[in-house]
């Protein structure tokens, strides 16, 4: 299988009449689960009789998808004890039996790639469109963390010297904990959680509580896949009562988190306590936020297609990405046809529930996310004129308009805090020269797009706009595994880059071991 060179998985065309058809029996059989009770799995053990939480469908507020356990302290615990005993021996695996169970995980995401994508279509409208690229990306991280596993676990370059023989060898750190997000709450949760355990730790997964549906179907698929007991544990339950104890223990080893920056942060202070009983400093991966600009230049050829990559950007899962184009600071020279072209393509997107076909914008994600939203779109009609969207759609569902308020100044509200839902704030810039300056004023540093046909300001734009994920005349989302290694600077997090050839060094340490070799 190794001797397969890495692929990306291709996206589904959903405009082909058997990929539509086998996408709506995928959501039918998957509605066929609605109600069910799901427990915690700690060492293969099933548990349940728990006080439980509701999964509900953001598109149907009141339809209940699943029923989930509400973990405690004391499950925490019971996780520890299983991770670590089970770490003794898979620590001890070959990486052939390692990496196989990623790949069989990967052979049978592609098999059920539609209910897969279907779960997330109910559990956090997702269009059918974002759904089969999260379910893609995957798929992707199984494939490409399994084959660099075999690469790290093969004979590392040393400078060699006579009379000792010398190697670099890579060893798991022990236990950690995994904290995914909702947002892409299967390819980054299954990315985070194969990314550690291929490296031969145990892990104990806190999903979602936006998200524990799809979490728990991957669980399930790695079990099927080989994945020994107590290799991954469900742990699901609330952030106070299962994820403060998970990263506050002596006993976890690492913590790999994406979320909010504010969670990212109180997660790397709490971290690095150092109580008495432990014997490491707590490694920490943490993905936060970010507040992205594609810079459109005077200078640009194709304004529709920039107008187009821009709409996608900022309005892709409703703007519920880290990636997501929040803000587009285009030329003064341009700046009323442009912005009037945005404008345009944002009033034409089709908003309804995500299970119909051809929606193009669904819910965002809960009552709590809409309500924030519809407070960042007031202040931002204060700010600056509203273009297009604003209105709030609750009755059936947590629906919101795609939203274009501009021009604002760069220090306004809606241009410097993270709103994470679809609103875009215009900027407007005097040239290429203010465009990076404003681009730059943010504490975030995750995505940015320039669209230009200048070389020379694509050369400064290379060296000036920090960012850990630069694109040129190309939309600012749509990372792919292998191809555009992600993460970011400065309050974006810790810049892993996940789906790049650093990652699992994050997850393992190094040991040099020198032996002399005797002369007889």
């Amino acid at each position: 299988m190794l001797q397969i060179e890495f692929r990306n998985e291709p996206l589904t065309d959903f405009s082909k009449a058997d990929s539509k058809a086998a996408m709506e029996a995928a959501l039918e059989k998957v509605k066929r689960e609605f109600g069910r009770e799901y427990p915690l799995v700690i060492g293969g053990q099933r548990i349940t009789g728990l006080k439980t939480f509701d999964t509900v469908n953001p598109s149907h507020k009141d339809q209940v998808l699943g029923k989930f356990q509400k973990g405690t302290k004391a499950h925490v615990e019971q996780a520890l004890d299983a991770a670590w005993k089970a770490f003794e021996d898979w620590k001890r695996q070959p990486v052939e039996v390692r990496a196989n169970v990623l790949f069989t995980a990967a052979k049978l995401l592609r098999e059920r790639k539609h209910e897969f994508s279907a779960t997330m279509v109910y559990e956090v409208g997702k269009t059918w469109a974002e759904a089969d690229a999260d379910t893609a990306e995957a798929i992707d991280f199984c494939e490409f963390y399994a084959r660099e596993a075999h690469r790290y676990a093969d004979e590392q370059p040393i400078t060699k010297i006579a009379g000792e023989d010398n190697e670099l060898v890579y060893i798991p750190l022990g236990v950690g904990a995994v904290i995914p997000p909702w947002n892409f709450p299967l390819a980054i949760m299954a990315g985070m959680t194969t990314a550690g355990a291929v490296c031969g730790n145990a892990i104990i997964l806190k999903p979602s509580s936006d998200a524990p549906w799809i979490a728990y179907r991957f669980f399930a698929l790695l079990e099927e896949s080989g994945m020994p007991a107590g290799v991954v544990n469900f742990l699901s339950g609330s952030g106070g009562e299962v994820g403060d104890p998970l990263v506050q223990s002596p006993r976890i080893r690492f913590i790999s988190f994406t979320g909010s920056k504010e969670v990212g942060l109180h997660i790397n202070e709490e971290a690095a306590k150092t109580p008495k009983e432990q014997r490491w400093i707590k490694r920490v991966v943490a993905e936060m936020g970010g507040k992205d600009s594609i810079v459109v230049d005077r200078e640009t050829a194709n304004l529709d297609e920039a107008a187009a990559a821009v709409v996608a950007s900022a309005f892709g899962f409703q703007g519920q990405k880290c990636s997501a184009c929040s803000r587009v600071i285009v030329d003064e020279a341009i700046f009323d046809k442009f912005v009037t072209m945005i404008v345009e393509k944002t009033k034409v997107l089709k908003i309804g529930p995500a299970e119909k076909g051809d929606s193009q914008i669904g819910p965002v994600v809960n009552k709590k996310a809409m309500e924030k939203i519809r407070e960042y779109i007031d202040k931002g009609q204060k700010e600056g004129p509203l273009l297009a969207g604003g209105k709030i759609h609750p009755e059936e569902g947590f629906f919101i308009e795609p939203t274009v308020i501009g021009p604002v100044d760069v220090k306004s509200t809606i241009s410097q805090e993270e709103i994470f839902g679809p609103v875009l704030a215009v900027l407007k810039a005097k040239d290429f020269d203010h465009a990076l300056q404003l681009a730059n004023d943010t504490e975030f540093g995750l995505t940015g797009s320039v669209f230009t046909d200048n070389e020379q300001k694509i050369e400064r734009a290379q060296n000036e706009f920090f960012v850990g994920n630069l694109y040129f005349n190309r939309k600012c989302t749509g990372a792919l595994v292998g191809v555009h290694p992600f993460g970011g600077f400065n309050m974006s997090g810790t810049d892993s880059k996940a789906g790049g050839r650093d990652y699992l060094g994050l997850f393992m340490q190094a040991k040099a071991i020198s032996r002399k070799i005797s002369r007889k």
